[in-house]
């Protein structure tokens, strides 16, 4: 038996193309890659979230979702970090009084803050490669978390970071 290659027939108006008919371009650029150094720009929490999830999980841990408490909560701290241009965990209001008006325990939270990182994977590998900030990430107990990216363009950092887990009191929703 003999095999023949056959050459490809090109009809006018059509290309041969290599494994896709769809022409949509290259694909989108992860979120947790974009960059927070513009105007406008918003933190993915959901990437955060499974992000965060899958290390803890990797290190034997129960998973963290998105909670809007504390999304406003680390969104407040990132503007007031912002405005005094410096990496402060007490920058706005004392972290357990914050956390206590939403109604969370500050025994179990925890809070990690940071400057200069321009995409949410620079701020994790950052949070990650620290022992007190990855020990943060991988606190025990905690099952929501919040984070803020806020661009300051006056600023040498250009982007300050808040993020922050924590779990509800008991009773409380």
């Amino acid at each position: 038996m003999r095999a023949y290659i056959l050459p490809a027939l090109l009809l006018p108006g059509f290309t041969l193309l290599s494994g896709c008919l769809s022409d949509s371009g290259p694909p989108a650029q992860p979120s947790f890659y974009a960059s927070m150094a513009e105007e406008g720009a918003t933190v993915d929490a959901t990437a955060a979230a499974s992000m965060i999830s899958g290390y803890r999980g990797n290190n034997g841990l129960g998973p963290v979702e998105v909670d809007a408490d504390l999304m406003r909560i680390a969104l407040d701290h990132a503007h007031a970090m912002a405005a005094k241009d410096k990496v402060d965990r007490s920058a706005g209001r004392e972290f357990a009084n914050r956390l206590a008006a939403a109604g969370f325990d500050g025994k179990i939270a925890a809070e990690n803050v940071g400057a200069g990182y321009h995409t949410l994977a620079e701020a994790f590998s950052g949070w990650r490669d620290s022992p007190q900030h990855r020990a943060n990430m991988l606190k025990g107990g905690v099952n929501r978390l919040g984070i803020a990216a806020v661009y300051a363009p006056q600023s040498k950092y250009k982007v300050f970071w808040a993020l922050i887990m924590a779990a509800k009191e008991e009773g409380r929703v």
